[in-house]
């Protein structure tokens, strides 16, 4: 069983009762896990009993992944079992290969389902007696009408609908007929099951359904033996409760069947416990679709490039492209259990995927856009050593870099007119090749069309980084490559699929979802390592290609950038329309503070000794001044409260009505920082997935472990061993060099995983180096 909801207890109470042993639901309890919890408390149900059942007439995508994250993770987190059952009532349309892609797609995602995979089809001989009782009891007749005069019977929305002729069969003509379908003896269409409820029901669905209909083909399971065919309402609730499932959960299309699941159960009179069903939003995401039908055209048609294409979201797609089953999970997790259809942005998909790649993959260098680079001053060869992973990750790990007098850059890292803020090389500005020397431009060779083949450049001895003597400023690093040692490879950079955010049709598919770039060059550790994926220095994350991968051929996937370059697009856009909406004056200025508004502004400023920018932010808007204030009513921290207010949360409100954080949460993030329990860099990371996920600050601190560590014994353990392992260093510093005091400073920083206290980090390693 769950413990409990870790959201009312503060920091302190947490680590206490971990102390003790205790466990917390980290998940938020939703309304489907409430109900749950509900009926093992009363005893409805000794145990919990949940149930996968997805039809096999296509690849499961990642709306099925959040229904496999319910059903399997309710039973997890309650001690039951779920099955996984495939809901193979349509023989036209099913395929073993659809079994097996659901299977795997479960067992990739992590969970086990209970006993044998089941089957509808095992059940086909009960559901046919069932049949059989139903129409002994008078509740279910067989219908002769065509499908045009069965519309007309039915009725609308407004006016009852009107029983068959045929309603008027007996119990033995009934039994025969449905007998003689089933040996299929009639054509299809030329009679149906129906069960006989009621045709004036306001709701449609119980206006004398279908249960059974004729389908002249062969199941690959059960073969011949039946030429009838149960409908996925008869056959749900049905074989929900032949297999003992206590919570049977639907996405909400199905909400209008739940009056048609009870009355099946209720009057077939079974012996209890029973199922009930209940029904939640189903994940929609733009930029994409979700139909079955729609991904099978794309498949079919040749869109795609099969089931497996990296640009698809189905769960085989999704894995080929490099996401990991935590990431998928994760998602399902943060964007919740609802009781209201909504569109999750694809953008939510991509951070998770980035958030659980950041802290795992190795960090490599690789050139997508390759430009020669001759150093003209440089003789010989040599390995320089890199670290794999930057300081914030707390993870060590080194590899050697070849270098020589030829390597290559990315053509984007030099420029010839190089716009405003552009810090990359130029002919008048040097530049540093990561993890080794800075370089200065010579000479551009170009071609007869007048493009560079190659730069001629010289490289500054004394400027090798970590022991940089040379004194000369660069504003940035770039990524290379040695010639001799880099590897060409095949890079596949995916893009969306569709360039519409709700994409209605073909015509809407993005026709630069997919660029093969041939000849790009990586490091040659990437290749030599046994890691499937990285991040590209600069370019993304990317992963060894499963099917066409070789070591002779490398071919690589992007599978995400390292920012969200849509996001970015879209942001510009509201930008330039808040910028046309801004109220203006006549001179042109921004339109001045309202006599409420001058007032707000003085008082934000004497009483909370806000700056003006912070001030004029809250005087202005009432949502962040209202939300500021509430915020204080929790935690005194006036200036750090309004920092987040006026950034992080106007961020959230301006693209969101609601959000999934109080005031009381903004309170407690801004007593964790000035408290130095956490970091500003830490901070807007636990402010992230706060947005993402709803869960409290405290609940996310404890999960990531993101505390700060600001005990200045540790952090001194920190510095006495970076000083042990770089005695050169501390030599150098005691006899002049100061530029090595931000070497140790990001030595200790790395050692405590990035969790040290900057500030006492900057005073303690300085009196350490100056003892």
């Amino acid at each position: 069983m769950m413990g409990g909801n870790v959201a009312s207890l503060n920091k302190f109470d947490i680590i206490s009762k971990i102390k003790q042993g205790q466990t917390f639901m980290t998940k938020k309890m939703d309304f489907l896990r409430k109900i749950v919890q509900e009926d093992l408390k009363n005893g409805k149900y000794k145990e919990v009993v949940t149930r996968f059942p997805p039809e096999p007439n296509g690849f499961p995508h990642i709306g099925h992944a959040k229904s496999i994250t319910l059903n399997f993770g309710i039973a997890n987190d309650f001690n039951g079992k779920c099955n996984l059952r495939m809901d193979d009532t349509n023989p036209e349309t099913e395929d073993m290969k659809y079994v097996e892609a659901l299977k795997d797609a479960v067992e990739w995602l992590g969970f086990s389902w209970d006993g044998d995979v089941r089957y509808t089809s095992d059940y086909f001989d009960k559901l046919y007696s069932y049949a059989q009782e139903l129409i002994k009891m008078g509740k279910a007749y067989v219908d002769s009408v065509s499908e045009e005069e069965m519309r007309e019977l039915r009725g609308t929305v407004t006016s009852p609908g009107k029983r068959s002729k045929y309603a008027e069969r007996s119990v033995e003509e009934n039994l025969e007929l449905l007998e003689q379908m089933k040996n299929g003896e009639f054509s299809d269409g030329e009679h149906i099951l129906r069960a006989k409820i009621d045709m004036s029901s306001p709701n449609m669905k119980m206006r004398d359904p279908l249960l059974y209909r004729i389908k002249n083909a062969s199941h690959y399971r059960s073969g011949d033996k039946y030429a009838i065919y149960p409908m996925y309402d008869f056959a749900h609730p049905l074989s929900d409760y032949i297999e003992g499932i206590t919570h049977s959960f639907c996405t909400l299309e199905f909400e209008n069947n739940r009056e048609l699941y009870d009355w099946l159960l209720d009057t077939l009179n079974l012996t209890p416990p029973r199922p009930y069903q209940y029904e939640f939003a189903r994940l929609n995401m733009n930029y994409t679709v979700m139909s079955k039908r729609k991904l099978l055209e794309l498949v079919e048609k040749n869109y795609v490039n099969g089931w497996d294409d990296p640009r698809l979201p189905t769960i085989a797609g999704l894995r080929r492209r490099g996401y990991t089953p935590e990431s998928i999970i994760n998602f399902c997790e943060q964007i919740g259990v609802a009781k209201a259809n909504s569109v999750v942005d694809v953008a939510q998909l991509e951070f998770s995927i980035r958030n659980d790649l950041n802290t795992k993959t190795p960090r490599v260098m690789a050139v997508l856009n390759p430009l020669k680079v001759t150093i003209e001053n440089y003789e010989g060869n040599e390995e320089i050593e890199a670290d794999l992973f930057p300081v914030d990750v707390a993870k060590e790990g080194k590899r050697k870099l070849p270098f020589s007098k030829t390597i290559y850059i990315d053509r984007d890292d030099f420029s010839q007119n190089p716009p405003k803020g552009y810090f990359r090389l130029t002919p008048t500005q040097s530049v540093r090749l990561k993890f080794a020397y800075i370089i200065t431009f010579k000479e551009a060779k170009t071609d007869e069309d007048g493009n560079i083949t190659e730069l001629i450049v010289s490289y500054h001895k004394d400027s090798k980084s970590g022991s940089d003597t040379s004194g000369i400023k660069v504003r940035s690093a770039i990524q290379w490559v040695e010639e001799k040692s880099a590897k060409k490879f095949e890079a596949r950079i995916y893009d969306r699929l569709y360039k519409e955010e709700n994409p209605k049709g073909l015509e809407d598919l993005n026709p630069d979802s997919l660029h093969i770039i041939k000849d790009t060059l990586v490091e040659p550790w990437a290749i030599e390592s046994d890691e499937e994926r990285f991040q590209f220095e600069r370019e993304g994350y990317f992963y060894k290609e499963p099917q066409d991968y070789t070591s002779e051929k490398p071919v690589f996937n992007k599978i995400v950038s390292l920012k969200d370059s849509w996001a970015k697009k879209a942001k510009k856009e509201v930008k330039k329309q808040l910028k046309k909406e801004q109220p203006k004056q006549s001179g042109g200025e921004v339109a001045k503070l309202s006599i409420e508004e001058e007032k707000l502004f003085s008082q934000l400023q004497a009483e909370y000794n806000l700056n003006k920018q912070l001030a004029n932010i809250l005087a202005r808007d009432e949502k962040l001044y209202n939300f500021f204030s509430e915020a204080l009513k929790n935690y005194d921290g006036a200036v750090t409260i309004a920092n987040f207010v006026a950034n992080e949360v106007a961020k959230e409100l301006k693209e969101n009505e609601e959000v999934k954080f109080s005031p009381h949460d903004i309170a407690t993030l801004s007593k964790m920082v000035d408290s130095e329990l956490l970091s500003n860099k830490m901070a807007k990371e636990v402010f992230a997935l706060m947005s993402q996920s709803g869960k409290t600050p405290e609940v996310i601190v404890e999960e990531k472990d993101l505390k700060q560590i600001s005990d200045p014994s540790t952090i001194e353990s920190f510095i006495d061993e970076a000083m042990a392992n770089n005695p050169q260093n501390v030599q150098k510093y005691k006899e002049g060099n100061q530029k090595l005091f931000g070497f140790f400073v990001g030595q200790v920083l790395k050692l405590s995983g990035g969790k040290a206290n900057p500030r006492l980090v900057n005073e303690l390693t300085k009196k350490k180096l100056e003892a």
